[in-house]
Formats: structure tokens, C-alpha cells, sequence
């Protein structure tokens, strides 16, 4: 609901429950001395007409009286104060208003109701801010048996590598697979080839964990195709305390497998 001013000077327009200290001009005095008026029209908030048979309820007092032909409505006696007023009409939405009056004041006050079911118009449409669109970015997750991962992928400690990545790159071994993440060399004897963190002291091999479990004699030698998801931590301040350990300093590299252990959260 919103409320009109009368004078030019002070006309605003405001919604729902609507609050007025002392605004209004006294007009005249009324026939009790001490009492005030409230008096105005109610109109269509959008097409500006005036409803008839309308409702103006004084919840303070109990006084109620209904629109004539011209929208027009009035209630006497008000005592001096703070008083509140229910307007209401068939086919449109209810609203409210808090006035306060001084001695023999005459208020006036036009009152507007939004029909029920209203839509925008075409410049309340122009006003409407329309907001840009937002891109999704953040990577799908592996599944519940992979929060872990998924938490510690969002630290920004580590580097990772997904199924979908690992089958992008069409690597042979695990070590094909780690080859292009920073911090990681490699020793190799013949065919041979052993995974060492370029800050880890020579001849210092890291920890394999392999679901969940230290596992340094399969570890290097699960096969891609059974590789899920994969997480390299080549020092110790990018290991997670949970992988902390004596061999921290080697680095860690964490496989998660395509029979692993489901997760024991519920």
C-alpha cells in the first residue's frame, strides 16, 4: 500500500507499512476539542481510480468506515497519539498505515492498494536491475567416497589429477601421468623410472597412499587404468597433517583407486 501526500512540497510515495511522525498541517478544529481526523482518498495504485465500498479500520480505536462513490473516507474522534489503519478492498492485497496525531488535527491522506495479482509495469520493468549471469566453475565432484579429496583439492595445497584428466592424456604409467606437475623429477635406471620431489634431499622417495593406506611397494606400480583420482604433495609444507609423517620432507603422492574402500562416513 502506499500513501500520498497531499502537499506538492512533501508528496512521496511509500510501500507496505508506512510510519509518519508530525507531518501534516492542522486544517480546522473539530467539534470534540481534543480530538483529531483522519480523512482522504483510496485509489488504485495503478490506474489511479478511486475505490468504492473500500475499508478504513482504526485498529486503536475500533472505529471503521467504508469509501463513497468518490473514494473518499473519514474518521473523527481520534485521540491524541499514535494510531494505525487497516485498509482493505475486494480484489486487491490489504495494507497498513502508523500515523501520529497532535490535538484537533485534520490529516489528510490518500491511500493506494496494489491489485491482487499485479504485474510490473513498464516502468516499474525499466527499473528493474537485471543481473548478469554467473559462469559455474567449480570442478564436479568424484563422488561421496571422495570428499576427502575433494576438500583438500580445495585448499590449494597440492596438485591433482582426475580420471577425466588422466584419460585426456592417455598416459601409459603413474609416472607418465605425474610427469608434467611442477616440483616433479625422475630417476631412471634402463626402463626404470622413480617418481623424487625436485625439494626432496636425492635418494628421498615419497610416501605412497594408496586409498587411504601407506602402500610404498604398490604404490608405484598401480596401473592408470585403475587410477581414479591422483594428489602430489612434493614438500613438506604442502603436506596435509593427516599425511604428515617422517618421510614428509619426501613429498606424498596419493592414489585413489578404482576398488578402493568406500568411504565410513554416513
Amino acid at each position: 500500500m502506499r500513501v500520498l501526500l497531499r502537499s506538492p512540497r512533501l508528496r512521496r510515495f511509500v510501500p507496505g507499512v508506512v510510519a509518519f511522525a508530525l507531518l501534516s498541517t492542522s486544517v480546522g478544529a473539530q467539534s470534540t476539542p481534543q480530538s483529531a481526523t483522519l480523512r482522504g482518498r483510496i485509489l488504485d495504485a495503478v490506474s489511479g481510480a478511486p475505490l468504492v465500498d473500500a475499508t478504513v479500520a482504526a485498529t486503536t480505536t475500533g472505529a471503521s468506515v467504508r469509501t463513497d462513490s468518490a473514494g473518499r473516507y473519514r474518521i473523527d474522534g481520534l485521540k491524541v497519539g499514535i494510531h494505525r489503519f487497516l485498509v482493505s478492498a475486494a480484489g486487491y492485497t490489504r495494507g497498513s498505515v502508523t500515523l501520529a496525531f497532535a490535538q484537533r488535527e485534520v490529516m489528510e491522506r490518500d491511500l493506494e492498494l496494489d491489485p491482487v495479482g499485479r504485474t510490473l509495469s513498464a516502468e516499474d520493468s525499466a527499473k528493474a536491475q537485471i543481473l548478469p549471469t554467473v559462469p559455474v566453475t567449480a570442478p564436479m565432484s568424484a563422488g561421496r567416497r571422495f570428499d576427502d579429496f575433494e576438500r583438500r583439492r580445495t585448499t590449494g595445497r597440492g596438485q591433482y589429477l582426475t580420471r577425466t584428466q588422466l584419460e585426456e592424456g592417455q598416459f601409459g604409467t603413474l609416472q607418465d601421468a605425474m610427469r608434467p606437475l611442477r616440483g616433479v623429477r625422475y630417476s631412471c635406471a634402463g626402463s626404470t623410472c622413480l617418481v623424487q620431489m625436485a625439494r626432496a634431499p636425492l635418494g628421498c622417495s615419497p610416501d605412497y597412499v594408496v586409498d587411504e593406506r601407506v602402500d610404498n611397494m604398490f604404490g608405484p606400480l598401480v596401473p592408470v587404468r585403475d587410477i581414479q583420482a591422483i594428489e602430489v604433495y612434493t614438500g613438506a609444507s604442502d603436506v596435509p597433517g593427516e599425511f604428515a609423517g617422517t618421510n614428509a620432507g619426501c613429498g606424498v603422492i596419493v592414489i585413489w583407486t578404482t576398488n578402493g574402500r568406500a568411504s565410513k562416513r554416513t
